[in-house]
C-alpha cells in the first residue's frame, strides 16, 4: 500500500491527489458479478467513514444473453468528506468489462473523465454483437478520455494458475481483480474483502482463495503498473457522532418492521410474495424469529394479504410487502382492512409499470393507487421514505399510525430507495417511539356486550379486542358495519354515516407539519417533492443557490392526510415545482386539494432524477419569475 508523504507523492512515487468527491461506476455482463463488485466497494468506503450514495442497475432477466446490450448491470457509488444527496450525475471513474457495458454507459462519462476498460473482451464477436464496426479502443472514438486498457481475466488467470482451477473458474474472479485496482488507486482498506470472501465462500475455500488471489492481483497490478500516475484520496467525512453502518432501503424496511414490533409488544407477521424489488424485505425479516417475526412465504399476493390480515385480527401486527402489481391484486382485502378497521401495513415497493413493466427499474406511478385504487370511498394513509436510511424511521412511523388509528397504512418505497445504500446513524433504542397498545378486555357496550365498533373520541379508532377473550366475542367482515355494534347494516343513513366517519378518522391522523428548507428566507419559487426524489432535488437546490438564485425545498413524507400547513406554505410562493418520476400525480393532487397552480416536470425512464437536469429546471423557473 502506498504512504502519503505529505506532498503529494507516495513512497513509490505515483502523484497522491486530495478529492474531496468521487463518482465509480462498475459496469459489465449481467454475470460478471458487478452488483457484488459495488457492493465490496461501498462497504469499504462506509468502514473508511465517508458519507456515500449508491444506485445499483441490473437487469430483470435472470441471465440475460451474454455481452449484449439488454445483459448489462451496474453499479455506481457516489463517496465523498462530506454530506451527499445522490449517487451523482455521472461517473469521473467507468470500470468497462465488455463491449456492451462500454457502449450502455460511455454516454454518462464527461470528457476527460477515466476509462478502465477490460481488453481481453474486445474480440470481433463481442463488438459486432452491439453493433460496433470497429474497434473503439484503437480508432481514436474514446481520445477524450483517460483510457487505461488492462486485460483482468488474462491477468486474473495467470495470478490463479497455481490454484489448480479451470480457467473458466478463474476467470470468474476477474470482477475481484476490477476491485482490488480500484481499492488500490483509491486506498481503500483491503481487510474487510479479504474477511468478507473468505467467510462468503467458506464452504468453498478454493473459490475463497481465488477470490482473494485475484484481489490481491488487482491491487499489485496498480501498485507495480506504470499505466497509473496518480492515485486518490477521499477523507472520511464529518458526520454527526454515533455508530453507523451502510445500509439499504429494503434492510432498513425490515429493521424498522423488527423494531416496532419490539416497541408495540406485539408479534409480527409478515405474509407475502415474492416480487422485485420487494423480494428482499421478506429474506431479512425472516432472519430474525429471535425477535419474534413470522415470516409466511404465501402462494400469492392475495393469500400474502390475507394471512397478514388475519395475524391482525388474531392481536398481532399484520405486514405484508409487495410492488405496483401486487398492489392491484392486494386492493380488495385492503379494502377489507378498512372496513374492519384493524392495523395493517402495505409496503409498496414502486418499480416501472403499467403491468410486470420494468420490474428492475424504479418509478413514482403508485401514489394514486395508494390513493384510490380500491372500491368504494377506502381512504388509507399513506407514508413515503425519502432515502434508505430514512425507510427505518418511515417504517415505524407507518406503524404507529396503524395501530393508534387501527387502519391499514400504505408505505411508498421505490426501487431506487431500496436497492440503493447510504450510512444510516444506529438510533437509541430507548429514543424510539413507545408502540404499545390497549386491547379491550371487558364488555363496552350499554347493553352489557363488546360493541367493537365503539370508538375513542380523540383518534376515532374502534376497540381491538384479541379473540378467545372472554366476554368478548364479536365477528367482523366485509359488510357495512352498523355504528357501535357493528351489525350487518343497509341502512342508507349509517352507511353514509360509516363513510364519512371513517374519512374523518384518516384526515384527522396526526402527522408533523411539513418544514421548508428555505435558507436565505428570499425565495419566490417552492419545489415539492416526495420519496426518492428527495437527493435529487435537494443537490439541485444546494446547486442553484450557490448561483446566487434562492428557492425553497419542502419534501413529503405524509401523502395521506396531508402536512395541515402544507396549503399555507404553499401560498407563500409565486411559483410551486412538482418533479415526479411519473406524469404528474401529486401534482395533480395538490392542484385539487389546493388549488395552485403546480408545475409539473416528470420523468418514466426507469432511472432516478439526475441533480444537473433539476437543476437546470429550477434556474429556469426562478429566472421567468417577475421581479
Amino acid at each position: 500500500m502506498t504512504t502519503d508523504l505529505g506532498n503529494g507523492a507516495s513512497a513509490e512515487g505515483v502523484e497522491i491527489r486530495k478529492l474531496d468527491r468521487v463518482v465509480i461506476r462498475f459496469a459489465g455482463d449481467s454475470g460478471d458479478g458487478m452488483q457484488l463488485t459495488g457492493d465490496r466497494f461501498t462497504s469499504e468506503a462506509a468502514a473508511f467513514g465517508n458519507d456515500l450514495a449508491t444506485l445499483p442497475n441490473f437487469p430483470a432477466e435472470i441471465r440475460a444473453p451474454q455481452g449484449t446490450l439488454p445483459g448489462v448491470s451496474s453499479f455506481q457509488l457516489h463517496f465523498a468528506d462530506y454530506d451527499i444527496l445522490t449517487p451523482g450525475d455521472r461517473p469521473d471513474v467507468l470500470v468497462a468489462m465488455n463491449p456492451a457495458a462500454l457502449k450502455a454507459n460511455i454516454g454518462d462519462l464527461p470528457h476527460g473523465g477515466t476509462l478502465i476498460v477490460n481488453t481481453d473482451e474486445f474480440t470481433k464477436r463481442n463488438l459486432t454483437k452491439v453493433g460496433y464496426d470497429g474497434d473503439p479502443l484503437e480508432d481514436g472514438s474514446l481520445d477524450a478520455y483517460q483510457v487505461h486498457k488492462v486485460a483482468m481475466a488474462t491477468l486474473t488467470i495467470g495470478a490463479l494458475e497455481h490454484t489448480g482451477l479451470g480457467k473458466k473458474d478463474a476467470e470468474r474472479a476477474k470482477n475481484m481483480f476490477a476491485l482490488g485496482l480500484l481499492s488500490w488507486m483509491y486506498h481503500r482498506p483491503t481487510e474487510g474483502t479479504e474477511r468478507f470472501l473468505r467467510e462468503k465462500f467458506a464452504r468453498k475455500p478454493e473459490i475463497a482463495e481465488a477470490n482473494v488471489l485475484a484481489f490481491r492481483a488487482g491491487w499489485n497490478y496498480g501498485e507495480t503498473t506504470e499505466s497509473f500516475a496518480v492515485t486518490f484520496e477521499v477523507a472520511p467525512a464529518k458526520l454527526p457522532l454515533g455508530t453507523y453502518r451502510q445500509i439499504t432501503g429494503n434492510t432498513a424496511l425490515a429493521y424498522g418492521i423488527v423494531a416496532a414490533g419490539q416497541r408495540a409488544e406485539l408479534p409480527v407477521v409478515l405474509g407475502t410474495y415474492p416480487i422485485t424489488p420487494a423480494s428482499d424485505i421478506l429474506h431479512e425479516l425472516s432472519k430474525h424469529k429471535h425477535f419474534g417475526i413470522t415470516t409466511l412465504q404465501a402462494e400469492d399476493e392475495i393469500a400474502g394479504i390475507g394471512a397478514a390480515l388475519g395475524a391482525s385480527y388474531g392481536g398481532a401486527l399484520g405486514v405484508t410487502s409487495t410492488s405496483g402489481p401486487g398492489i392491484a391484486l392486494k386492493s380488495e382485502t385492503i379494502g377489507l382492512a378498512v372496513m374492519t378497521e384493524l392495523p395493517l401495513v402495505i409496503i409498496d415497493v414502486q418499480r416501472g409499470g403499467p403491468s410486470t413493466g420494468l420490474p428492475t427499474k424504479t418509478e413514482q406511478a403508485d401514489l394514486l393507487q395508494a390513493m384510490f385504487g380500491r372500491n368504494g370511498e377506502s381512504p388509507v394513509p399513506v407514508v413515503a421514505p425519502q432515502s434508505p436510511a430514512d425507510c427505518f424511521d418511515a417504517a415505524l412511523d407507518a406503524v404507529r399510525i396503524a395501530l393508534t388509528y387501527r387502519t391499514p397504512v400504505l408505505l411508498l418505497s421505490d426501487g431506487a430507495i431500496a436497492n440503493g445504500s447510504e450510512p444510516w446513524l444506529i438510533p437509541d433504542v430507548d429514543s424510539l417511539p413507545d408502540l404499545r397498545v390497549d386491547f379491550a378486555t371487558e364488555p363496552n357496550g350499554p347493553d352489557g356486550a363488546f360493541w367493537p365498533y365503539l370508538r375513542d373520541q380523540e383518534t376515532l379508532a374502534r376497540a381491538w379486542a384479541v379473540p378467545g377473550t372472554p366476554g368478548l366475542q364479536h365477528r367482523i367482515g366485509g359488510l357495512e358495519k352498523a355504528d357501535g355494534t357493528g351489525n350487518i347494516s343497509y341502512d342508507p343513513a349509517n352507511h353514509d354515516f360509516m363513510v364519512r366517519l371513517r374519512q374523518r378518522k384518516v384526515d384527522g391522523i396526526e402527522v408533523p407539519d411539513v418544514v421548508v428548507d428555505d435558507p436565505s428566507g428570499q425565495a419566490r419559487v417552492l419545489v415539492v417533492g416526495w420519496g426518492s426524489s428527495y437527493g435529487p432535488i435537494g443537490a439541485a437546490a444546494r446547486r442553484v443557490r450557490k448561483q446566487g438564485m434562492p428557492v425553497a425545498h419542502a419534501h413529503l413524507r405524509h401523502l395521506n392526510p396531508f402536512p395541515k400547513n402544507l396549503g399555507d406554505v404553499l401560498s407563500r410562493y409565486e411559483r410551486v415545482i412538482v418533479p415526479e418520476m411519473n406524469l404528474g400525480q401529486l401534482a395533480l393532487l395538490l392542484r385539487a386539494k389546493y388549488l395552485v397552480d403546480a408545475i409539473s416536470y416528470t420523468k418514466v425512464q426507469g432511472l432516478p432524477f439526475k441533480a444537473e437536469e433539476l437543476q437546470d429546471v429550477l434556474t429556469d423557473v426562478i429566472k421567468g419569475v417577475p421581479a
